[in-house]
């Protein structure tokens, strides 16, 4: 039990901030008849992507192998095997976003390569996260004063703080796959800001108000 009135608010802060990080994911197929010739073809096409991914390491965060798949294709009746197809994806997520355009087209002009992203993100440290919870937990704080002012009371103590929601929304870019040959493909990404949104449910004592 709690002595005195007590006021429940919600503080709210919303903060549309730079992105700090960009993924992309880069998928290198294969597609033969004999099953070791798209084993090796696809081999030598992922051995491609991670050359030029080795040449742009200073820009990247990380790079982390996902699927590999390699399935026999079959004829209509599905009892006989016409042929193999093989995909390898790389999941790459870069922080220099001078570089992101040029390293996303040159795996896209690869043999059999396709580059989907990218999305942008902010780390799950980031320091804005941070301060959208300050933000919230001031605008609670303004909010439980603006209730005691309007009664003649005034906010005495912190019973209760707790999160209610928090998040921010990734914003996507566009799809590459493998280009004509011809005049190098100049290409701008504007990095898309991200929303940060916190969310804090708040419980005050006040002071005994001064009604009519």
């Amino acid at each position: 039990m709690t002595d005195g009135p007590v006021v429940a608010v919600r503080g709210e802060a919303y903060r549309e901030v730079a992105p700090e990080l960009a993924r992309f994911q880069v998928t290198a197929t294969a597609r033969e008849r004999d099953r070791e010739v798209t084993l090796t073809r696809l081999a030598e096409r992922a051995a491609a992507v991670r050359v030029l991914l080795d040449e742009h390491a200073a820009a990247l965060d990380r790079r982390e192998a996902g699927d590999l798949r390699v399935r026999p294709e079959t004829n209509r009746s599905g009892e006989r095997v016409v042929g193999y197809h093989g995909s390898v994806t790389t999941s790459v997520t870069v922080t220099d976003f001078a570089v992101l355009a040029e390293l996303m087209l040159r795996l896209a002009d690869q043999e059999q390569v396709e580059v989907a992203g990218p999305w942008w993100s902010l780390r799950p440290d980031s320091p804005a996260h941070r301060e959208a919870r300050h933000a919230a937990i001031a605008d609670a704080l303004h909010r439980a004063r603006e209730y005691a002012e309007a009664l003649g009371a005034r906010v005495t103590a912190l019973l209760e703080l707790a999160d209610a929601e928090e998040g921010f929304a990734p914003m996507a870019g566009a799809a590459f796959s493998r280009m004509e040959k011809g005049a190098p493909p100049e290409l701008e990404l504007d990095p898309q800001p991200q929303t940060v949104h916190a969310v804090v449910r708040a419980r005050f004592t006040v002071s005994d108000p001064v009604l009519p």
